[in-house]
């Protein structure tokens, strides 16, 4: 009796495991399931969060599958106080994204950000660590013509940038720039590139 207890919580285990991955697999494998990039149209998020503990959160915004338009991640991860809006307008050409934030901690505190533009050839990032404190505001506006993006932080700990300009994705690159920043810093970096802006800068 006890065997066939033993078999049965295994069977159960197993079909814990193997559940999710077909359904996931045959949503994946639908027509109408989530590989059905046409259905959605275009998405407007606005979100606000106030936090004082554990933070563990990442967005991931796309205006296409594969290495093919434009792509965005986000993420903040770490204890403390966290103020933080965001809003972000994604179509299946255009991306515009905006991170408002004040960001307190004791140096447990990671906050990051990449965005890339696969038609036109750039990629930006930049990320927070040890943070004791950050006051950042960043706008990333990113179609087939253009890539336009502002950076302006101000904080204590240590902030990375880096971006690279390309004449396209496989063209000739036109500028890389990567960045370390430790202690105090009040950073503003903008950067345009493309056939046409949106969005001007500064």
């Amino acid at each position: 009796m006890y065997k066939n207890m033993r078999l049965v919580k295994g069977f159960i285990m197993k079909a814990r495991v193997l559940l999710p991955i077909a359904v996931l697999a045959l949503m994946l494998a639908s027509p109408t399931g989530l590989a059905a990039w046409s259905i959605a149209g275009n998405v407007t998020e606005h979100s606000y969060i106030y936090l004082s503990g554990y933070i563990d959160e990442m967005k991931i915004y796309q205006t296409d599958k594969g290495i093919a338009g434009q792509k965005l991640v986000v993420g903040t991860e770490g204890s403390g106080i966290v103020a933080r809006r965001q809003t972000a307008y994604v179509d299946n050409n255009s991306m515009f994204f905006n991170e408002w934030g004040v960001f307190q901690s004791e140096g447990d505190l990671r906050n990051a950000l990449c965005a890339k533009n696969y038609e036109v050839g750039t990629v930006i990032s930049e990320s927070y660590t040890e943070i004791e404190y950050l006051i950042k505001d960043t706008t990333i506006f990113q179609n087939d013509n253009a890539s336009v993006y502002s950076i302006a932080s101000e904080g204590r700990g240590t902030a990375r940038l880096g971006a690279r300009v390309k004449d396209g994705y496989e063209g000739a690159t036109i500028m890389t720039y990567g960045g370390t920043y430790i202690g105090d810093f009040n950073i503003r970096q903008e950067i345009g590139t493309g056939s046409e802006f949106f969005l001007t800068c500064p």
